[in-house]
């Protein structure tokens, strides 16, 4: 079990969880409600261009993520 404990993690946790929202909005699923995946990574991130562009963005931002914290162990 993980715990988010520092304003980052939860952010990073939100973001990560976006990007496989958005990678099935892509092959056509959604979810039936609300802003979708897509729409809620362009307004409260900032992410600017088509899905796939953005999609794109995220998987540099994971992996600078991912290199990061391997570093800093």
């Amino acid at each position: 079990m993980t715990t988010l404990t520092h304003p980052t993690d939860i952010d990073n946790a939100r973001r990560l969880t976006l990007r496989a929202m958005l990678k099935l909005e892509i092959r056509g699923l959604s979810k039936s409600r609300g802003p979708t995946a897509y729409s809620t990574l362009k307004s409260v991130y900032g992410y600017k261009g088509t899905r796939e562009s953005v999609l794109a963005q995220l998987d540099e931002w994971r992996n600078n993520l991912l290199n990061n914290e391997g570093e800093s162990k």
